[in-house]
């Protein structure tokens, strides 16, 4: 049998979380087939009772379980950073801590990157599916080839956020995650491939995404829109993409911001899934 290496697992979670979401998005990765033995949760912040409550009962059945507390709430990417710096193996799984993944999201990631070691970074297809029901919504699907990630980069993330996987020391030396309370996932992503990053995806759904009532509302925001225009005019500024690539998709969230609530989500299935 083909001998695979470890990995770390990481995920933060905050107080807004639901618990019981929580708790089938943890079990989900400690229940795949290539388990893991270090598997780190940066808690953001104090949680709820209902919360802390889970994490009490995973940590007693699981030794892989590794839990931090930050004192304040600090954010996605303060918790990345953090939990990296404690990931104690080179390959870490990222992993949102809402989403369900499959139970061969790790042994199908792992194994890729061992087999090519050339890879840096590598994600897969998410199966976006309603939170309320269980019903399977749509595939989304991202470019597979490392030249059509990096094109494809200079606009848009090149990876479902949900199923990310990527190496410690080239996380570390194109300097984390920044502290941006919204696309933080993309400016990381996009400086990785800066700093030479190879990507690859796989053409399979590993994740299934939970899509609630807030979602579409949430890209649309205010906070999230500014985010979005300060993190692409960073990455045309430092040279990493055109004007053209900076003023295209900024226009379009501009578009999406404005428009009416209910036309939110036919231009995102329409345009903006893969």
């Amino acid at each position: 049998m083909e001998k695979l290496p470890p990995y770390s697992v990481l995920m933060s979670v905050y107080d807004g979380e639901d618990p019981a979401f929580f708790k089938e998005s943890v079990c989900s990765m400690l229940s795949q087939t290539l388990p893991t033995d270090d598997f780190v949760l940066v808690c953001d912040g104090e949680l709820t009772p209902e919360l802390d409550a889970v994490i009490e009962e995973l940590s007693v059945q699981n030794e892989a379980l590794h839990v931090y507390r930050m004192e304040e709430r600090s954010g996605t990417g303060a918790c990345a950073n953090f939990g990296i710096d404690k990931c104690r193996h080179e390959i870490i799984v990222k992993m949102d801590s809402d989403d369900v993944a499959l139970p061969q999201r790790c042994e199908c990631s792992v194994r890729a990157m061992a087999r090519h070691p050339e890879i840096d970074m590598l994600g897969a297809y998410i199966e976006e599916f309603d939170s309320d029901t269980g019903e399977a919504l749509a595939v989304k699907k991202t470019p597979l080839k490392n030249s059509e990630i990096h094109k494809y980069s200079k606009r848009r993330n090149p990876f479902n956020n949900q199923t990310l996987v990527y190496k410690k020391a080239l996380a570390l030396k194109a300097g984390g995650y920044s502290t941006i309370k919204r696309c933080e996932d993309y400016e990381f992503v996009a400086n990785m491939l800066r700093e030479g990053a190879y990507g690859v995806n796989i053409g399979r759904v590993l994740v299934r995404y939970r899509v609630t009532k807030g979602n579409y509302e949430r890209r649309r925001n205010w906070a999230n829109t500014k985010a979005f225009f300060k993190v692409r005019w960073r990455l045309f500024r430092s040279g990493y993409s055109s004007f053209i690539d900076f003023a295209a998709p900024c226009a379009l969230q501009l578009f999406i911001f404005i428009m009416p609530a209910r036309l939110t989500g036919v231009i995102y299935k329409k345009l903006l899934r893969g």
